[in-house]
């Protein structure tokens, strides 16, 4: 009886990645990311890291890295952890400069990090800003991934104004 039971859960194992499927390929999420104007007497411009984790809290894609220069790559520590310490390419290829307060927008295509499209399911957003001489603000919000549109707002935070996730599957 447990050798049926071993059976049928190996072929359900083998199975069920083929029931999987993408998210659409026209699927894109638009992401408005506002930096407030923070009075300080030292203000230093603030390092940002914006990724995307699965289920299994993996992280598939880092969309926007700002840091102004390697050595404070470790002051972003959730996201430091989790990619920057392990992954030299990442680090290499999404840094850009640390940016002052106003509004910025821009696009993750639906891609993980070797250019696949990814699955339907579920994926949590991750936002971590850190500003020397300030505050730390550490986001993260839960996003149901299909062939569903959806528009989530995160509340303004000491280091972050209102950050809006748009996905369109178009």
């Amino acid at each position: 009886m447990k050798i049926k039971k071993i059976g049928f859960l190996l072929t359900l194992c083998v199975a069920l990645p083929c029931l999987a499927k993408a998210i659409p390929e026209e699927a894109e999420m638009n992401i408005k990311f506002v930096l407030p104007n923070v009075e300080a007497s030292i203000y230093a411009r603030p390092y940002v890291a914006v990724w995307i984790e699965d289920m299994q809290r993996t992280p598939i894609r880092t969309v926007q890295l700002w840091v102004g220069q390697d050595e404070w790559l470790k002051d972003l520590r959730s996201w430091w952890r989790k990619v920057g310490r392990n992954d030299r390419k990442v680090v290499d290829a999404v840094t850009s400069a640390t940016r002052p307060a106003g509004e910025y927008n821009f696009t993750w295509d639906g891609l993980d990090q070797q250019g696949k499209r990814v699955m339907e399911g579920e994926y949590t957003l991750y936002v971590e800003v850190v500003r020397e001489h300030g505050g730390r603000n550490y986001l993260r919000q839960k996003l149901q991934l299909s062939d569903e549109n959806f528009t989530v707002q995160l509340k303004a935070m000491e280091e972050t104004g209102i950050i809006t996730l748009n996905y369109q599957t178009k």
